[in-house]
Formats: C-alpha cells, structure tokens, sequence
C-alpha cells in the first residue's frame, strides 16, 4: 500500500537554523532517504518551496479566484512530502518516525486512494 508522509514544520524556526544544524539536518535526510530507497519503501519525494511562493486557487461561481500563499495560516506549513510503499499503517508509521522533521515539527501520514 502507498502512503504519502507530508513533512511540516515551522519556517521561521528553520529558517533561524545556523549553517551547521542546517548542514546537519539536510545531511540527515540524505541517510534516510537512502535508507528507504535501499529497503524498497521510497516511490518519490520532494521538498517544497516557502510559502510565499505559493498560490491557493479556488473555482467560486465558475470564477477562478487565486490567493497567493497558503490557505491557511498555521503554526507548521507543509514542507515536503515522501510518497512510500509500506505493508501496513504499523510501518509506515515506523518510517515517517525516522523522517528528521518528526523531531522538530509533525509528519503527516495519509494512505493513498487508489482508483480503480
């Protein structure tokens, strides 16, 4: 089964980081994301650019309406994403546990729909 892990955290608190915990952390994301792609789980994943660079679009009345930045305000904004294969929620959960953002922001995990 796949599921997606949606990485948030807070932006100004990584944006605040120095350069060595900065290097530190993206040099813990490269041992994850090989490990996952050894162990056969990883589909996909990418990082996100800030928020700022977004745009919300909405279709009201037939109107497209476009909004720049993320719907929402919230605490932690949606940073990144793994698409994975698991057996089961139980190891996916274990995956997501490992991603580095767990310990400073939350994880998201979310099975995908498959259509068909």
């Amino acid at each position: 089964m796949q599921y997606l892990l949606l990485i948030y955290e807070n932006e100004a608190e990584g944006a605040a980081r120095d350069a060595a915990a900065m290097s530190a952390m993206m040099s813990e994301y490269g041992a994850f994301t090989q490990s996952i792609v050894q162990s056969g789980n990883f589909k996909a994943g990418d990082a996100l650019q800030k928020t700022s660079t977004a745009t919300t679009v909405r279709v009201r009345g037939g109107k497209t309406l476009t909004t720049d930045g993320p719907f929402a305000e919230t605490r932690e904004q949606l940073g990144g994403y793994y698409l994975i294969e698991a057996k089961d929620l139980d190891e996916a959960i274990g995956i997501a546990e490992r991603v580095p953002s767990a310990k400073t922001g939350s994880i998201e995990v979310r099975p995908i729909f498959v259509y068909g």
